[in-house]
Parts: structure tokens; sequence; C-alpha cells
């Protein structure tokens, strides 16, 4: 019998933002498309794109006609809508507000905090900066996942896939402090067979100029 047409598309870019809903497609582990799309040829930018993202970015996730765009959002939709991957906490579990804490907190003041600091801006007063001080950003984070494993202790999440992929790829460019805490956290997401399945293929999809030798 032919494979059912899965009902999940990703579109994507290797390496890049997107990698991110790539591994958490192998923690959900239903059939998936993709399109990948390269930008340094400009493929994002391109009408049949725009008309599926009109601010031209990767990821953009398709499912059942519905359009998701942006990291977090598609990792909160994602564990949602495949309950069964255990992904997320429901509605009424007392883990639920410090999943939905942490999700947000990660685009509102941890990357905030990051590029400010990687482009050398001034924060601007406390009063108006998203995160307040750099150095408090990273020690509230640093301390969330000191205890570990996971940000909500054993139960790996939804949340672990989008906060831990930026711990790992700011770690990686030296724009976060090389904490301790932060690198058991980031040895730990890296023996999940689902992120090394992602990284495997992430590796196979990039463009050669992108590949090392």
């Amino acid at each position: 019998m032919p494979t059912p047409k899965a009902s999940l598309r990703l579109h994507h870019a290797a390496p890049s933002r997107s990698s991110t809903v790539l591994w958490m497609l192998e923690e959900i582990g239903e059939p998936y498309d993709l399109n990948v799309l390269n930008l340094m040829e400009g493929q994002n930018r391109q009408p049949a794109f725009l008309a599926i993202n009109p601010m031209g970015k990767v990821p953009a996730l398709e499912h059942d006609g519905q359009v998701v765009t942006e990291v977090g959002a598609i990792c909160l939709y994602l564990a949602d809508a495949f309950p069964k991957a255990g992904l997320a906490p429901a509605i009424g579990d007392p883990h639920r507000g410090a999943y939905l804490r942490w999700m947000f907190f990660q685009g509102n003041c941890f990357e905030p905090a990051i590029i400010d600091k990687a482009m050398k801006r001034e924060p601007g007063a406390q009063a108006m900066s998203p995160y307040g001080d750099f150095d408090t950003t990273i020690d509230v984070v640093a301390k969330a996942v000191a205890n570990g494993p996971w940000f909500l202790g054993d139960r790996f999440t939804a949340l672990d896939v989008y906060f831990g992929s930026a711990l790992r790829w700011t770690t990686m460019f030296g724009l976060c402090p090389d904490r301790p805490e932060f690198k058991r956290y980031i040895a730990r997401l890296d023996e999940r067979p689902a992120a090394k399945r992602a990284a495997a293929r992430d590796a196979a999809l990039a463009p050669p100029a992108d590949k090392k030798a």
C-alpha cells in the first residue's frame, strides 16, 4: 500500500532557526515532509514562499491547512496538537504555568538580552527593557537548569527543545556565557535520539558551502 501523505510540512533551511523545529518534529514522531529552501539563493524571498510567510522567514509549518510561523509558536503548537508525544503539560497540569513561563521567557527576555549583548547595544533603562539586565537574565536561566535534568525537573518537554536549542547555539558561538550548568544541560540534550536524528538530517540537507570538509 502507498505511504499516506504526511499532514505536516516544514518549510526549512539547514542550518537555521528552523533546525529547532526539525528536532521538534523528530521528537513528535509523526511523518512530515520538508520543503528545503536555500537562503543564500533567496528562495525564501520568492512569491511561492512569501504567500506562505510574507516575512520571508523560516520556519513555517503547514498542518491540515493551517500555517504556523515563529519557532516558539510552532513548538507549542506541535506539542499540543500531538499530545501522545507527551511534550507539553496539559491545561490544568500543575507544570503548565512554568512551562509557558519559560517558553515565553526565551523569546521575550533571553534572546533580546543575547542580541543586545552581541550587537554591543545598550539595553536602555531597566523599566524600558524587556529583560532588565543581561547578568540577571543569564543567572535566572542557569538556576532553572542547574538541578535538571530538564527545565521541568524529570519531565522533558517542548520547552527543552526550544530553549535548549537557543542555549546550544548561543554558547557554541560565544554569545552566551559557557557556564557549567549550561554545559551539563546541553550534554544531556545532545544525547536525545531525536536530536541526533535531526542533526544528521540537517547536516545532509545543508548547502555544500555550509558543510565542513
